[in-house]
């Protein structure tokens, strides 16, 4: 409920109007929050994917509502990629270890390369990008390893470009995770093409 909240309140509208051809992103009041409904219109889409929750087990807190719950609560979203109504991953007598919730962030980061689009917002929990990210630490320049395994503050923001460096033809990589050690600590200009179609290094 947070998240969703959170992704709605960042990226979604003015206040909402009631126009039939347009569904609202969040209702007012949902999750008892006081905050008036939010507008879909001229928004990016806000899709929903199981596999980025955060850490799961035993904390009521992490325990999601059935889909049919937040379809009513927040309309415009997509909820299409949730496999079933019931929360199936959440157990109350199992902590789901670090280890577990490390390898959900790594699927959640393969499905992410599956995505055509270019720039995408991650709307999720400090833990579940803690755990994800310092699971993929070897695979970063020193440098960038201080910036991406810090504890995320509440709200807070950070911009990462991750790049697959296997298409560019590098060394295998020494996880499972697709993505390459950068040579330096700036990712992109290790790909960069002049006009002339010759790499600069």
């Amino acid at each position: 409920m947070r998240t969703l909240q959170t992704a709605v309140g960042v990226f979604g509208g003015e206040g909402y109007t009631d126009m039939s051809d347009v569904l609202p992103l969040m209702v007012a009041n949902a999750g008892n929050s006081s905050r008036a409904a939010i507008s879909s219109l001229n928004c990016p889409p806000v899709i929903t994917e199981e596999s980025c929750r955060e850490h799961l087990g035993v904390h009521p807190c992490d325990q999601r509502r059935s889909i049919s719950d937040y379809q009513f609560l927040f309309p415009a979203v997509d909820f299409s990629l949730i496999e079933s109504e019931e929360d199936k991953l959440w157990k109350a007598d199992v902590r789901e270890t670090i280890e577990e919730l490390a390898a959900r962030g790594k699927k959640f980061l393969n499905w992410l390369w599956t995505r055509k689009e270019k720039e995408i917002a991650i709307v999720t929990h400090s833990g579940f990008l803690f755990h994800t990210l310092n699971a993929l630490q070897n695979e970063c320049h020193p440098d960038v390893k201080k910036e991406i395994c810090g504890h995320f503050a509440n709200c807070e923001l950070r911009s990462m470009v991750i790049v697959d460096r296997s298409m560019l033809g590098s060394d295998s990589s020494v996880t499972d995770y697709p993505g390459k050690i950068p040579k330096g600590i700036d990712l992109p200009s290790d790909a960069v093409v002049d006009d002339n179609n010759i790499k600069v290094e």
